[in-house]
């Protein structure tokens, strides 16, 4: 069983930067797929990112291309989503996911967090 928590969620102005962490507990982190998605008001879930176990990273929408990076650190068990310049527009519930198996945009991941908000105000 994997629980992840995430946080560094908040308020923040357009063109402002906020760094999201996802930590996990449960065995052998590094061998775990790891992915932030996110769910605006009345929308669908929507992938952002995804870092492979092996090393691999990709990103959702052309929209976060350039502005928000996804990395990890396997020693303290841990994902984080830098978002740069953030738009009214990346408003949203952000949620981390974990998968041994499933990788990439697919909305398949087998253990999610509980969610953190993300607000940015024009």
């Amino acid at each position: 069983q994997v629980q992840l928590v995430e946080s560094g969620g908040g308020l923040v102005q357009a063109g402002g930067s906020l760094r999201l962490s996802c930590a996990a507990s449960g065995r052998a982190f590094s061998t775990l797929n790891m992915a932030w998605f996110r769910q605006a008001p009345g929308a669908e879930r929507e992938f952002v990112a995804a870092f492979s176990r092996s090393g691999g990273r990709t990103y959702g929408a052309d929209s976060v291309k350039g502005r928000f990076t996804i990395s990890r650190d396997n020693a303290k068990n841990a994902v984080y989503l830098q978002m740069n310049s953030l738009k009214p527009d990346d408003t949203a519930i952000y949620y981390c996911a974990a998968d041994y198996t499933v990788w990439g945009r697919r909305n398949e991941y087998a253990y999610w967090g509980q969610g953190t908000q993300v607000t940015v105000s024009s």
